[in-house]
């Protein structure tokens, strides 16, 4: 499978690094974990400003039109500066499932036009997440309930819903709620057959969305160490010098690159509807996992003990990883789902298959 991605694709994805770069660096994050709210207005009229909160949208609605491929680069760029924001539960998730409602129903049309502008923030409450994630400041949760015919879709607003006690999570950015609301035929957006399936699509989009943010994060904790033993010196030579931690760091590239052909593939699969979508995705999420804790683990070591404290920047992008590694199902729920799918009567595996992991 050919995975070149077109030169519209990387000079994109080069445009929202040289965004976020300047816009979202480490000593802002910083600032933003220690608000209220863990995330930042001005950071979120910026983005977009620049149309990111419209990927997802299609472009006769006023968006991009872009699909999963393209976000499983944007995801990239999003983990790897830890952006504290809602920009992929909101753009990719939750856009893509209103956009996945048929033309002209009443809660695209009132909903998917906000996104764009980024007036609408959307929190989605998957069943696999037992809470809701940046619930306090959306305008419309997108919120599941189970009926006869498969899981309903319901689009509520902010006011509808109660929300209860908070949890804290050890990235301070992130603000997670379990929420009380009552289902109606008024929040009612699809039911049966096509709501499952929404929320099937939903999470899909979330797993490969999280992976691709794994991936970036373990590839920024990966730079920030090559950085730090070029300029740790002990014995009078810098500690990349030394074998010891030159193996650790070749343990991470590693990773990395065996990752992220698992995540494009996992991406490719869900743009075409293909029909191992949910194995493909469980596999990327695992591998670009391992990938994110194997960089946080190496990189407290070559840093030492000073990188589990608040002044270093390391500290941030290890504990965003580790939280993201329970996001839209743990590595239980994963390899649960590998194996139920390896071992079905319909496996992709065999003489006769046309399917490659």
């Amino acid at each position: 499978m050919d995975f070149t991605f077109s030169a519209d694709q990387i000079a994109f994805r080069e445009a929202v690094s040289r965004f976020l770069m300047t816009e979202a660096p480490p000593e802002l994050l910083r600032e933003i974990w220690e608000t209220e709210s863990g995330r930042s207005p001005e950071l979120s009229s910026k983005i977009a400003a620049q149309g990111l909160s419209g990927m997802s949208v299609p472009e006769a609605e006023g968006g991009l039109g872009l699909g999963d491929v393209d976000w499983a680069l944007m995801t990239q760029e999003l983990g790897y500066y830890a952006l504290p924001d809602s920009l992929a539960d909101t753009a990719y998730v939750g856009a893509g499932m209103l956009a996945g409602l048929e033309p002209g129903h009443p809660a695209r049309a009132r909903w998917l036009p906000g996104v764009v502008d980024g007036a609408c923030r959307i929190a989605v409450g998957h069943p696999v997440n037992a809470l809701v994630a940046d619930a306090h400041m959306a305008d419309v949760l997108l919120l599941p309930h189970a009926a006869q015919g498969g899981t309903e879709l319901h689009a509520v607003p902010r006011d509808a819903v109660e929300l209860l006690q908070p949890h804290a999570s050890i990235d301070a950015s992130r603000r997670l709620c379990a929420v009380h609301w009552s289902p109606g035929p008024a929040t009612r957006v699809a039911a049966g057959e096509p709501g499952q399936r929404l929320w099937d699509r939903a999470l899909e989009r979330g797993v490969v969305n999280v992976a691709g943010q794994l991936v970036g994060l373990a590839q920024r904790m990966l730079d920030m160490s090559v950085d730090y033993v070029a300029q740790r010196r002990q014995f009078g030579k810098p500690i990349g010098a030394f074998q010891a931690v030159k193996h650790h760091l070749a343990d991470v590239v590693t990773r990395i690159e065996f990752a992220r052909p698992v995540l494009y593939r996992a991406a490719y699969a869900l743009a075409h509807d293909e029909p191992h979508c949910a194995l493909l995705s469980s596999h990327a999420k695992l591998a670009c996992a391992d990938a994110a804790w194997t960089a946080a683990r190496k990189a407290m070591q070559v840093h030492g003990a000073m990188g589990y404290t608040w002044e270093v920047d390391l500290q941030m992008f290890a504990k965003r990883a580790w939280a993201l590694d329970a996001a839209w199902g743990d590595r239980g729920f994963h390899k649960a789902r590998v194996s139920a799918a390896l071992f079905a009567d319909d496996a992709p595996l065999g003489p006769t298959a046309s399917f490659n992991l």
